[in-house]
């Protein structure tokens, strides 16, 4: 993989990842809901005006663009499974902005991940 395929896909997956975390600070804001046909436009306004939901799906469509350049310059075998990196990424950065748990099962996982993606890389 070239430096500017590996630059590309790491961009990608990064705003992927930002993406996620916007989406759900923007449910957190919302609020829990039940979604039924009754309350699906008032559901759909509060989401699509909220903020961090706004930007989670502007993350969103640059990770595409950036993710179609990637996969123009570089075999799909090796780039796709640095989406796997967001898998990591992800877990650390919610630990650590939203508070979520990390179990010692998910860190191990989280390793294999890690390892894997390393492993692919360098094949």
């Amino acid at each position: 993989m070239t430096a500017l395929g590996f630059s590309l896909a790491l961009a990608a997956v990064l705003l992927g990842t930002g993406a996620q975390l916007l989406l759900k600070s923007g449910t957190n804001v919302v609020g829990p809901f039940a979604f039924t046909l009754e309350n699906a436009v008032p559901v759909g306004l509060r989401l699509a005006f909220e903020p961090h939901i706004a930007g989670g799906v502007m993350c969103y469509a640059v990770s595409l663009v950036l993710w179609i350049l990637a996969l123009s310059r570089s075999d799909v075998s090796v780039v796709y499974p640095m989406v796997s990196i967001g898998f990591a990424l992800n877990a650390a950065l919610a630990w650590w902005l939203l508070g979520e748990p990390v179990t010692p099962q998910r860190l191990l996982g989280i390793g294999v991940i890690i390892l894997g993606v390393v492993l692919v890389a360098r094949s």
